[in-house]
């Protein structure tokens, strides 16, 4: 894919700007007469930028980027490879900087109660959750839990929830296709590495939920596992930031669930009521 090929690369060379346009616009299966068009400049001084003969003003830059969707992350790279300085900053989300920034994410998460709620990076790994995530993941291999929490590792492992996920088959292929449009997006080696590692994990065992095949309740995928609270019926949303300009903040995302039937409201109700505040 282009993102290999571009890593590859990148590990004999530095990428100039030409190259990493090149690259975006293939991966948004784009030709140079349609992002011209789109980014209003001529096919030939696009064409020039491209193969190095023209130098790309700090403008045409982000202009580009913005045309092809580039995350905040590769926008920086464009920008140091055509010599000009990086213009996203990137902090991590416990920097007191980003303080604000925590505090209303966490506030979002604790809002939710007693449904579930997590926030994760651009590779899936749990930055913040509210109190109702822990007794969902008990019985987890405790090296899964190791930080940082891969949240699809910890859901699709044999020693993670897999063997409690009813339905597992339609809950792995509803992440595979989550995860392969981020792919896409982003152009990410890693997210691809993990891909790879994902899809290798076992499945359930054929006519182990025949019920659920190529069905399922309602107008949303729902994540049906096992807990000592009984079979809880979820339903999530994601969320992320408008218009974020620090790099940690666009890849954050905010996963939340709700209860999909009466039975679940009530157990999650009951279990929260359990808990230490």
């Amino acid at each position: 894919m282009p993102a290999t090929t571009a890593s590859h690369h990148h590990a004999s060379r530095r990428l100039s700007v030409g190259d990493h346009l090149r690259h975006w616009r293939q991966l948004r299966h784009l030709s140079q007469q349609d992002l011209a068009l789109d980014a209003e400049l001529s096919t030939r001084h696009l064409s020039c930028v491209e193969t190095g003969k023209a130098s790309p003003s700090r403008e045409l830059v982000l202009r580009l980027c913005e045309r092809l969707a580039v995350p905040l992350r590769e926008r920086n790279a464009w920008l140091v490879s055509a010599g000009y300085a990086p213009m996203y900053r990137e902090q991590r989300l416990d920097d007191p900087a980003m303080d604000a920034a925590r505090r209303a994410v966490q506030h979002i998460l604790d809002r939710h109660e007693p449904w579930p709620a997590v926030a994760f990076d651009r590779h899936w790994h749990m930055v913040l959750s509210n109190r109702m995530v822990a007794p969902l993941l008990s019985g987890v291999d405790p090296a899964l839990l190791q930080a940082p929490v891969n949240l699809l590792r910890v859901s699709l492992h044999p020693a993670g929830l897999a063997p409690r996920i009813v339905n597992l088959n339609q809950w792995r292929e509803h992440l595979f296709a989550r995860l392969q449009q981020q792919i896409r997006a982003t152009g990410d080696d890693g997210l691809a590495d993990l891909l790879a590692e994902l899809q290798a994990y076992p499945g359930q065992a054929p006519g182990a939920a025949a019920r659920l095949d190529g069905e399922h309740p309602g107008v949303l995928m729902p994540f049906l596992v096992h807990t000592p609270a009984g079979v809880l019926h979820l339903i999530s949303t994601t969320t992320v930031f408008g218009s974020p300009t620090d790099i940690t903040l666009q890849e954050l995302a905010l996963e939340t669930f709700f209860p999909g039937d009466e039975a679940t409201a009530q157990a999650l109700t009951a279990l929260a009521a359990t808990m230490a505040p």
